[in-house]
């Protein structure tokens, strides 16, 4: 199962104010010309006022909601446990590689109990393309034990029980009650850590103390899918090495626009996903 898959104006020169954060609706999709800002695109936002964090977190996330509708948890699951399983593979692995392994992972440990029973060996052989299985295989085992014992068998739904499972950290647990659950929640992964602080929405660097930062500039009911527009950026638009910022809709608002190349041509190239001929229409390219 997968989630139901401001039009920016590239520059830097300051925006005018928003309307009110919690009124302001998203933009209707159209070119945008890209202008050279002007000196350092960090010391335009030196004086910026929480209000106006606020309130430009709040238009990026309109902006990115624009550039990625169909952003979605990207591990495949069907059931709660199938994707808590997985979120526990994705660590050190990507997602592709994850879905790759857990059709028949899923097929052979169908419930908590088949976990909680698993033959070590066979487990470790289902689950060793993903890395680190020695270790991945403790946790799935003691997440079913655990289910079992406490839970007769079926995942809870709530932070405070699913922090106490096996292999099942803060992180996990907000992939988990977003996508699963409906239950509203921040995920802080490699990417999402990267980006905020690259905007400066936060320069927390510990994932609970951004997670809370975040969550304080954010509407609670937008977290779950701004978490995945987010994390869908990162991995398609501002990589960690050479972002793309000369074709990148959130310039405007971006503090560190030109840590990547600024060219459009050459950003364009660095485009990447099935979402790169929308991404380039909507700046103009």
């Amino acid at each position: 199962m997968r989630v139901p898959r401001s039009t920016a104006v590239n520059g830097h020169e300051p925006a005018a104010p928003d309307a009110d954060p919690e009124t302001a609706t998203t933009p209707e999709a159209k070119p945008v010309r890209r202008r050279k800002p002007a000196g350092s695109a960090a010391s335009a936002f030196a004086d910026e006022t929480p209000l106006g964090r606020v309130r430009r977190a709040r238009r990026m996330n309109r902006t990115l909601a624009l550039a990625f509708p169909d952003a979605h948890c990207e591990l495949d699951f069907t059931t709660p446990l199938e994707l808590a399983v997985a979120t526990i593979l994705s660590a050190q692995c990507t997602d592709v590689r994850v879905n790759q392994t857990t059709p028949a992972l899923f097929a052979r440990y169908p419930d908590a109990q088949a976990y909680a029973q698993a033959d070590r060996t066979e487990l470790e052989e289902y689950i060793r393309p993903t890395g680190f299985f020695r270790n991945k295989t403790s946790a799935l085992i003691g997440l079913g034990q655990a289910l079992m014992e406490r839970h007769d068998g079926v995942l809870p739904h709530t932070m405070a029980e699913l922090v106490k499972l096996p292999g099942i950290g803060r992180k996990t647990a907000n992939v988990i009650l977003g996508n699963a659950f409906g239950v509203p929640g921040i995920t802080v992964d490699t990417h999402f850590g990267r980006l905020v602080n690259r905007w400066r929405w936060t320069l927390e660097e510990d994932p609970v103390k951004i997670e809370h930062a975040v969550g304080e500039l954010i509407e609670r009911k937008e977290w779950t899918m701004l978490s995945h527009r987010v994390i869908f950026h990162g991995r398609r638009v501002c990589h960690a090495r050479k972002p793309a910022c000369g074709a990148c809709l959130l310039a405007k608002d971006c503090p560190s626009y030109g840590v990547g190349p600024t060219d459009p041509a050459t950003a364009a190239a660095l485009i990447k996903g099935p979402e790169a001929e929308h991404l380039l229409e909507l700046v103009g390219r």
